[in-house]
């Protein structure tokens, strides 16, 4: 398995799998492992029916009993709208296509829609943990904005039989702040209910692309949002895979005041190398109390399963809990996209690859 692995992340495997990390030491956090709920939750104010909900998530599937998750997530009908996601792959505009996918892939979840997990809810909901996504940007609205708006309530996504709610927030919108108070106030309600809480922490604005450089994934900024999302209790928080550093330097150019920094942060707190980048969004996870699962991105196309594989391997090393990949996967043949989530679960399954 292990000389598979070194196969596809091809001339990065030493600089990715031989990387001994000088920034957070790896013995300051809280790892993934078969015994992560009592560990960590157990301390926690979240009541028994939650820490139920969160050990069925972490027992499911090919991972199940590691303490790592793989998350089949398919929200980009609203997200992308459906036909830019499914015109690939037709298949998927039937929702149980989307559930029996997550099943077959040997997910430990799947996270998609009130529509989705509504229409299947009676066939599949005691087969596979369902996390329902509660807001959208629905897309449709012109021009478009970045608004995340509520689809439905989280008592609605109990009587479904969810196991946990999902919802994002665009840290650095304008609408930032009433994304905050609603979605705090939906997860105060889902853990009143049992479920558990995972929290989409992007950043969205768009000064925070500035001199050709996207920081919507430097480690500062991603790191912060990752903060905010583990202050309003989400259990588990989903992060783009930090790319760069140096979001608040570039935004305080030019004699604008933008946020705090400490210099720390780009000198001793995380260096140039992608697994040193993610630790910092762990170590802002409550130092991984709360468990950080990197997205899996958009499809590429060829190079997918090779990609992926990276991104795990990174998000491993790194102290995170594992990965949530959606259009990798639903936007091929069943097959292979069953491979690719089989792959991105061989990098946790794998003892040899471990704690950067």
């Amino acid at each position: 398995m292990a000389r598979n692995i070194s196969e596809l992340l091809g001339k990065d495997a030493d600089y990715l799998l031989g990387h001994k990390s000088k920034t957070i030491s790896k013995d300051q956090l809280h790892t993934p492992n078969p015994n992560f709920v009592d560990q960590v939750f157990t301390l926690s104010n979240r009541s028994p029916q939650v820490l139920r909900s969160l050990q069925q998530l972490m027992d499911t599937g090919r991972l199940g009993g590691t303490g790592f998750v793989s998350i089949l997530p398919i929200d980009q009908g609203i997200e992308h709208s459906a036909g830019a996601s499914f015109a690939k792959n037709p298949a998927y505009f039937d929702p149980e296509n989307i559930v029996k996918l997550a099943i077959e892939g040997g997910c430990n979840g799947v996270a998609t829609t009130f529509g989705v997990l509504g229409m299947m809810s009676r066939k599949y909901a005691h087969r596979i943990p369902f996390i329902v996504k509660i807001n959208h940007n629905e897309l449709l609205t012109y021009p478009n904005k970045a608004e995340q708006i509520m689809f439905g309530s989280v008592d609605d996504a109990w009587n479904l039989g969810a196991m946990a709610v999902g919802a994002t927030i665009y840290f650095g919108s304008a609408d930032a702040t009433r994304q905050i108070v609603e979605v705090a106030k939906a997860f105060e309600r889902a853990h009143q209910l049992g479920m558990a809480t995972i929290l989409w922490c992007y950043t969205r604005n768009s000064a925070f692309k500035k001199d050709g450089i996207d920081y919507h994934v430097s480690a500062d900024l991603t790191g912060q949002a990752n903060h905010l999302g583990v202050t309003i209790q989400a259990d588990i928080i989903k992060q783009k895979l930090a790319e760069n550093n140096g979001g608040y330097k570039a935004l305080n150019t030019g004699g604008s005041s933008y946020g705090k920094l400490d210099e720390k942060i780009y000198t001793e707190l995380t260096s140039d190398h992608p697994i040193d980048l993610c630790r910092y969004q762990v170590a802002n996870c409550y130092m991984g109390r709360a468990g950080l699962i990197n997205s899996g991105g958009e499809s590429k196309g060829a190079s997918d399963l090779a990609d992926a594989v990276r991104t795990a391997v990174i998000n491993k090393r790194a102290g995170g809990m594992g990965l949530i990949s959606g259009r990798k996967a639903f936007q091929k043949p069943l097959k292979d996209g069953i491979e690719i989530l089989n792959a991105i679960q061989d990098v946790y399954i794998d003892k040899s690859i471990d704690l950067a």
